[in-house]
C-alpha cells in the first residue's frame, strides 16, 4: 500500500517518496487522523510513530486560513529536548514541497529562553516542546494556546516516567475543549490508560505489535563478567569483533565520563551523553556519532528513548537498566528498519537476580557466554540480611510477644 492510497496531497507524497511503503502504525494512524479523529497508538521504538502524525496534521494545517500574527495550530509535547529536536526534523522535512511556508518552533529546557522567546515572536504553526519549558514560555507570555486545533502527546509513558503529570494537567488547562488529540506510546501502563481516558474523545485505538518475524533481526547475548573487568571486555570486544559503532549504557553520569576514558586512553574514540551536559555538547555528540566520526558513544538512559540513529549494529547494556520495559528500549535502538543488530548485556554477580527478572518480564531466554580470558570469579552476595527473607528477622507479633513477656515478667519480680 502506497503513501498516496491513504488520502495524503501530492506534496506531502513527495516528501516521503524515499520509503517504499508506510509502516503499519503508519497506514492505520494517518487515514484517522486526516479526517480529525482522536488517536490512541501505541508501537514499538523505531516503528514510524512520527510520521504517523505529522504527516496528516500538516495536511490539516494546510486547510486553515493562514493569518497573522499566527496562532498555533498544533502543538507536540514531547519528554527529551533530543525527541523535540528529531520531531522538528521530521516536520521540515515533510513540509518541504507544501505551497505555504510553516513555522516551526521547538522549545525545551537546558538551554536560554530567549532565542525561544524571539522565535515565537509573530506566533507559530508548530510548537514542538517539552511541558516544563512550554510553561515557562506561557509565563512570560510568549505563546498563547488558545487557539490550538491538535495535541500530540508522543512518548507519553515517558512523559509520565519523567514526572511530567502535573505539567501535563497544567497545559490542558490552558487549550481549547474542542481539538484534535493524538497520544503515541511505546507502552501502555496504567498511567497512560488514565491519561487516555481522561484525554481522548471516542479514540481509534491502534496496537501494533512487533511482528514474530521482526524478532531475530536483534541478536541478543548475556556475557557473564566481573564487576571490575566489563570495561576490559568491552574494549576487547570492541576491537575483536571489528564493531564500528557501539552504543553503550550505563547507570550513572559518572560512570558514563569513566568509561569514555578508559576506552578514550587504549585508542578506542568515545563520548558521552548524559543530562549533565550542555545541550551544545549533546548536540554536537550525537552528530559526531552519527557521522561515524566517534565511535563508541556513552549514555545513560536519556538515550533510551527517542534517538534515531540509523544504522546501529551494538548496543551494549554495561549496566543493566532498572526495569524491563526500559531494557526493551535500549535494544530497540538497534535493529531498527530491518537492519540486524546486536545486543549485549554484562551479568555480573550481583545483577544476575535481576537479569533473570528481566528475562521473565520480557519472555525471553538467553544463554549465559563466558569470554577466555574474562571468565566470572565474583560468586553472587548473600541475601541481605535487612529484609526479605523469612526467619532472619522477628515479626511484629513476635516483637510483641516478648515485650508482653517482659514485661509480664517485671511484675512478678
Amino acid at each position: 500500500m502506497p503513501f498516496s492510497s491513504l488520502g495524503l496531497s501530492a506534496p506531502l507524497v513527495s516528501a516521503v517518496s524515499q520509503f517504499a511503503s508506510p509502516t503499519p502504525v503508519q497506514s492505520a494512524a494517518i487515514p484517522v487522523a486526516l479526517k480529525g479523529g482522536d488517536v490512541l497508538a501505541t508501537a514499538q521504538t523505531g516503528s514510524g510513530k512520527t510520521m504517523a502524525f505529522v504527516l496528516p496534521l500538516l495536511q490539516r494545517w494546510l486547510g486553515t486560513r493562514l493569518e497573522k500574527p499566527r496562532r498555533v495550530h498544533t502543538l507536540i509535547l514531547v519528554p527529551t529536548r533530543e525527541l523535540a529536536a528529531q520531531v522538528t526534523e521530521t516536520v521540515m522535512r515533510c513540509s518541504v514541497h507544501l505551497p505555504e511556508r510553516i513555522k516551526v518552533v521547538s522549545a525545551f529546557g537546558g538551554v536560554s529562553i530567549n532565542p525561544q522567546m524571539m522565535a515565537l515572536r509573530g506566533g507559530a504553526d508548530f510548537v514542538i516542546a517539552t511541558p516544563g519549558r512550554l510553561l515557562d514560555l506561557v509565563d512570560h507570555n510568549a505563546v498563547h494556546l488558545s487557539h490550538v486545533s491538535a495535541l500530540v502527546l508522543d512518548e507519553a509513558d515517558r512523559l509520565l516516567d519523567l514526572g511530567f503529570a502535573d505539567e501535563l494537567k497544567r497545559v490542558l488547562a490552558l487549550l481549547p475543549k474542542r481539538r484534535q488529540n493524538l497520544l503515541f506510546s511505546a507502552t501502555f501502563p496504567d498511567a497512560v490508560q488514565a491519561l487516555a481516558k481522561e484525554l481522548l474523545h471516542e479514540p481509534t485505538v491502534i496496537e501494533i505489535e512487533s511482528a514474530p518475524t521482526e524478532m531475530p533481526v536483534i541478536e541478543q547475548r548475556a556475557i557473564e563478567v566481573d564487576t571490575d573487568k566489563r570495561t576490559p571486555l568491552l574494549r576487547h570486544l570492541i576491537k575483536t569483533e571489528g564493531w564500528q559503532r557501539v552504543l553503550v549504557f550505563v547507570a550513572k553520569q559518572y560512570s558514563a565520563e569513566h568509561v569514555a576514558d578508559k576506552l578514550r586512553r587504549s585508542g578506542i574514540s568515545a563520548v558521552t551523553f548524559h543530562g549533565e551536559l550542555s545541550q551544545g555538547a549533546r548536540s554536537q555528540a550525537l552528530a559526531d556519532f552519527k557521522e561515524s566520526h566517534i565511535q563508541v558513544l556513552v549514555a545513560t538512559d536519556l538515550a533510551g528513548r527517542g534517538l534515531d540513529i540509523v544504522q546501529m549494529p551494538v548496543v551494549v547494556n554495561y549496566d543493566l537498566p532498572r526495569s524491563a520495559v526500559d531494557y526493551t528500549h535500549r535494544i530497540g535502538r538497534t535493529g531498527r528498519a530491518g537492519e540486524a543488530g546486536l545486543a549485549v548485556s554484562f551479568i555480573t554477580a550481583e545483577s544476575h537476580a535481576h537479569f533473570c527478572l528481566i528475562e521473565k518480564r520480557n519472555h525471553l531466554n538467553i544463554a549465559r557466554e563466558q569470554i577466555a580470558g574474562f571468565e566470572p570469579q565474583d560468586e553472587a552476595p548473600p541475601p541481605s540480611s535487612a529484609g526479605g527473607i523469612k526467619g532472619r528477622r522477628k515479626s511484629k507479633k513476635d516483637k510483641l510477644r516478648e515485650a508482653a513477656a517482659r514485661a509480664g515478667g517485671s511484675a512478678v519480680r
